[in-house]
């Protein structure tokens, strides 16, 4: 399986460049069920990290539709259990795709930061409803660390920290008490990370 050869790879190459993030709160991901894990992001390089320290368990990553338009990245992508989101145009599938997933007892990864605002407000909302509807958890992460692989190939060490899964209640308020209970838990994380990397 090809995500099988990318996660060994991908740890390998961690691994050799002292990049391999160094990991807290694994205790927290569930064990026998679906969820979803929502990490910070600034780079593609906490997305490697997050896979590799999750595994064997394959992670189904949200990704934008263009990366699956690439003629070289476009398959890989794809066989590396991605998922393609029109964030211009979001459809049905936004949610149909990992609702399914997680009840099938798969672990799906969304990135609700960025660098737009909006952005981040849409996709925090995104992954509250997708665990909402599908009653999976919800994991929030923080990754700090290298961001590519310049930063990788210069030894950079990476943190990345798992905090306690929580569930959406029913209706308005209670998306709405998720959301902003992601946005805090978020930003407590990379705190205790930025504390833990001072040690």
């Amino acid at each position: 399986m090809l995500y099988n050869l990318g996660a060994n790879l991908v740890n390998a190459f961690l691994t050799i460049n002292g990049a391999k993030a160094k990991v807290y709160g694994k205790e927290n991901l569930p064990k026998d069920e679906g969820f979803i894990v929502a990490c910070t992001h600034n780079g593609y390089v906490d997305i490697l990290n997050l896979g590799v320290s999750i595994y064997p368990r394959p992670v189904h990553f949200m990704a934008k539709k263009q990366l699956f338009d690439m003629k070289v990245l476009g398959p890989l992508v794809k066989n590396l259990n991605a998922f393609p989101v029109d964030r211009e145009n979001p459809g049905p599938s936004v949610i149909k795709i990992p609702r399914q997933l997680i009840k099938e007892g798969k672990i799906v990864g969304i990135f609700p930061s960025g660098t737009r605002s909006t952005e981040n407000t849409e996709l925090k909302q995104g992954a509250i409803t997708i665990a909402q509807l599908s009653k999976g958890k919800i994991v929030p992460a923080a990754y700090i660390g290298p961001r590519n692989v310049k930063e990788v190939l210069k030894r950079k060490k990476g943190y990345l920290i798992y905090g306690e899964p929580f569930t959406v209640e029913a209706g308005k308020e209670g998306r709405e008490a998720a959301t902003q209970h992601l946005e805090n838990e978020l930003n407590r994380l990379i705190g205790v990370l930025e504390e833990l990397k001072k040690k």
